[in-house]
């Protein structure tokens, strides 16, 4: 759980960062449109919730920095007992302060005259603003046919003297560096991963449907009272597992088979994100064991590489050069040039509050960040696919594979499978 004392303090290290005569905005969002009268279930904007630990939608972060003084608005939604019998409570002032730590707290319909009041001279005790930061991530609705790329034209035209500066960016590089707190709900997250894998390990045979291992996989997730799925569940079985995110999970699973699964829990927004790859038959065979134990090796010896003061882009040459000498020692590819034609994919993304976590690619590996490792290997001619995706903390001096308990050995998963 993160406590209010750390949204305070994420909000201080952003005011830092901000000029003086300054207006930030960032909105909640709301929700997309599904058909008809009908939304998707609300996913609040990532990076406001970083700031605010706030999860309701049309709310609003507002920060005023000016003449050397601070002031921090929230402004949610007014209370209306007659759509809460439709759609469910919505937080008071007091419970949105205790969240947030902002003692600002308004309904919503003061907003857009708090605006004008900060870019109106003379009309309040803010002092002269001349910049306005706004989150400017693509396709975040704050209105029902209102993005904040939009909004931000609205502010040119009625304001032209002020500059418009997207804050999305600052945000995203606090958020590279994990609290503990943070590094907490990620371990819990694949805690629940695991849990349910094994569920699913218990419930593997031939005859099945890739949707049946799915279901298997998010029923026990969603068993965990706090937890929901980190993105939408992969499982591909055979030829299946050459798509890297196979959409449909339909297809039977075959007895001399290899099922791939992608997946992952998200507690309090947290996410973990896991790959693991199993024999259908409960044993691997020599071709799959081949496969299964180059990606295993890359897997291990690549999380051993992860460490601060180096790039992704290292660590997915590192992979990939690990990856091409084994193919072809074992005779899988002719030259190490093919490798791009059975491994087509990153080996590593930034995890956090989202499962691919915003994140500036030149900036060096630190303490503190949380990344995955995933080689694979892909042969359709054969039928296989194979990915082994882990989690990894980058430490003062190397690398924690938080998921290490998720079992990935050869001889452990055919020992679990032996006994269903």
């Amino acid at each position: 759980m993160i406590k209010v004392e750390e949204y305070v303090e994420r909000r201080e290290k952003l005011i830092e960062k901000l000029d003086d005569g300054s207006l930030t905005i960032i909105f909640a969002g709301v929700g997309k449109k599904r058909s008809a009268d009908e939304n998707f279930d609300f996913v609040v904007n990532r990076n406001f919730y970083y700031l605010t630990g706030i999860e309701q939608e049309n709310s609003i972060l507002m920060i005023v920095k000016a003449d050397g003084e601070v002031s921090t608005y929230l402004f949610i939604d007014e209370r209306d007992e007659k759509k809460e019998k439709w759609t469910g409570f919505r937080l008071t002032e007091d419970e949105a302060r205790e969240i947030s730590g902002i003692d600002n707290v308004c309904v919503r319909s003061a907003f857009e005259g708090k605006i004008m009041a900060a870019l109106s001279k003379g009309m309040t005790h803010f002092g002269e603003i001349n910049k306005i930061y706004l989150d400017l991530e693509k396709e975040l609705k704050i209105d029902e046919c209102k993005s904040t790329n939009e909004f931000k034209e609205e502010i040119r035209a009625k304001h032209p003297n002020v500059l418009v500066n997207d804050i999305h960016d600052t945000i995203m590089k606090f958020r590279m560096i994990k609290s503990p707190a943070e590094i907490e709900l990620i371990k819990d997250a694949i805690h629940t991963t695991d849990v349910a894998l094994r569920n699913v390990l218990s419930k593997l045979h031939a005859g099945r449907y890739e949707y049946n291992m799915r279901n298997i996989f998010e029923f026990t997730v969603k068993e965990d009272l706090n937890a929901t799925l980190a993105f939408h569940s992969i499982v591909a079985g055979g030829k299946n597992a050459t798509i890297l995110h196979y959409p449909t999970a339909q297809d039977l699973l075959k007895e001399n088979d290899l099922v791939l699964l992608d997946v992952g829990a998200c507690k309090d927004n947290y996410c973990a994100d896991i790959s693991r790859t199993y024999p259908i038959s409960g044993q691997f065979s020599d071709l799959q064991k081949k496969i299964y134990s180059i990606v295993l090796e890359c897997n291990k010896q690549t999380s051993k590489f992860i460490r601060p003061g180096i790039l992704l882009k290292e660590v997915q040459e590192f992979a990939l050069n690990f990856l091409a000498e084994e193919c072809v020692a074992q005779g899988l590819i002719p030259n190490k040039d093919r490798i791009r034609d059975v491994y087509y994919h990153s080996v590593s993304h930034h995890l956090g509050l989202d499962t691919h976590d915003g994140v500036d690619r030149d900036s060096k590996l630190a303490p503190g960040m949380v990344v995955t490792c995933e080689p694979g290997l892909y042969f359709k001619e054969y039928g296989i696919g194979v990915r082994i995706e882990d989690d990894v903390l980058v430490t003062p001096n190397g690398s924690d594979v938080l998921s290490k308990d998720i079992i990935k050995e050869i001889s452990e998963i055919e020992n679990i499978l032996r006994a269903r």
